[in-house]
């Protein structure tokens, strides 16, 4: 039986974009890696500024989102796996963000003119 071994530790993240449905990363290799949104809840149900918030760490090892406490590796995207999280660590996850999420400006509080 042959086994696939993967050489990730050559190859870094250089640009990361998300859009509305996908994660795109450029890699050091020349690749681009396009994986469906989906499989990375928190960026997700993030906002586009929220998504737009990364960096890359460990000199291109992974990327991070501070504002939804997201980490994705590039050995992770390139071996494909898609998060690993638990439901249940992400519907805590969801409550926190809910209940701190910012309220809507009521009347009462509005600015006058």
């Amino acid at each position: 039986m042959n086994t696939l071994v993967l050489e990730s530790d050559a190859v870094l993240a250089q640009s990361v974009t998300v859009t509305d449905d996908c994660l795109v990363v450029e890699l050091s290799d020349g690749r681009t890696l396009t994986v469906p949104l989906a499989w990375y809840p928190r960026l997700q149900h993030g906002t586009p500024e929220e998504r737009k918030n990364c960096r890359l760490v460990g000199h291109g090892d992974g990327v991070h989102w501070p504002d939804l406490d997201e980490d994705i590796s590039v050995a992770g995207l390139v071996a494909g796996r898609p998060s690993g999280e638990s439901q249940l660590s992400l519907e805590q996850w969801m409550k926190k963000r809910k209940w701190q999420a910012p309220t809507p400006c009521t009347r009462r509080h509005a600015r006058r003119a």
